[in-house]
């Protein structure tokens, strides 16, 4: 049990440092945005939680359904910031829950679904999505996910979660959805 906290920790450590390695996508422009970041925050303070719903001390998902909605496992959307494919640190735990999950369900297959809001070319936008997605990827595999179990597609700006032409909009459009498979 030392070795496998031991491991957890290191884990985490390396996670954390490849965060902050993260490359941030710039504009030309110097475009600069403010996310509302309303719900990945709530959804982060859950998480601080995670023991008084079901989850054991060593943080193991196995047996909670992925319909709870008192699991971590029930946020399945990561936002990003304007131009970015960096994962904010609010989300990383929400991803390292995913990809405890899954490493835990080998059977289980995700896919990540980049989107970007409607600002920039479609080209840039699906290449914006692609690397949303693909960041998401790394993370999931660097905590033991196969990578048979992930498949990633980016809509770009084609599927927005919500319309409108402001940042309120905007921010809920910069995302990946991570979608499970039905087996």
């Amino acid at each position: 049990m030392n070795i496998r906290n031991g491991l957890v920790g290191i884990l985490a450590l390396a996670l954390a440092l490849l965060g902050g390695c993260g490359t941030m996508d710039k504009r030309a422009d110097g475009d600069a945005a403010v996310e509302d970041r309303g719900a990945a925050a709530g959804a982060q303070a859950g998480i601080d939680g995670a023991e008084a719903r079901g989850l054991g001390a060593d943080g193991d998902l196995r047996g909670l359904a992925l319909d709870d909605p008192s699991s971590p496992l029930a946020t399945r959307t990561i936002y990003f910031e304007f131009d970015s494919s960096e994962v904010a640190a609010a989300d990383r735990e929400v991803v390292a829950a995913h990809a405890r999950y899954l490493a835990a369900n080998p059977q289980q297959q995700v896919v990540l679904e980049g989107h970007a809001d409607e600002r920039g070319s479609r080209e840039y936008n699906i290449g914006l999505g692609d690397r949303r997605a693909q960041s998401v990827r790394r993370m999931l595999e660097f905590q033991g996910v196969a990578p048979d179990q992930i498949r990633t597609v980016s809509y770009g700006e084609e599927k927005p979660a919500v319309e409108g032409h402001d940042e309120q909009a905007w921010s809920r459009n910069r995302r990946v959805e991570i979608v499970y498979m039905d087996q």
